[in-house]
């Protein structure tokens, strides 16, 4: 198991309720895969430097994690798919 960091940038019209329930879908699938994450930060509302999808605001979210480098492609393709998720980075620590 590794260390990793996960930045999300969540639509900002999702409310905190919504983005508690796609974290609780990234835990899910990360624990499927026998990962699991340490911390979760909310970074709140902020502006994008550039429009993403049309969006010029986005909710931050950091989520450290420990995952096996085998599933880390499983995870990026979840958020591919997710339809509230603008953008995410996926690092090791």
């Amino acid at each position: 198991m590794r260390d990793y960091e996960l930045v999300l940038i969540v639509k900002p019209e999702v409310q905190e309720e919504g983005v508690k329930v796609i974290l609780d879908k990234v835990g899910q699938t990360m624990a499927a895969r026998g990962g699991s994450i340490d911390e979760t930060t909310p970074w709140g509302k902020r502006r994008l430097a550039y429009p993403v999808k049309h969006y010029r605001e986005g909710n931050y979210v950091l989520l450290k994690c420990k995952l096996s480098p085998d599933s880390v492609g499983d995870i990026e393709t979840s958020l591919k798919l997710s339809d509230d998720v603008l953008r995410h980075m996926l690092s090791r620590a």
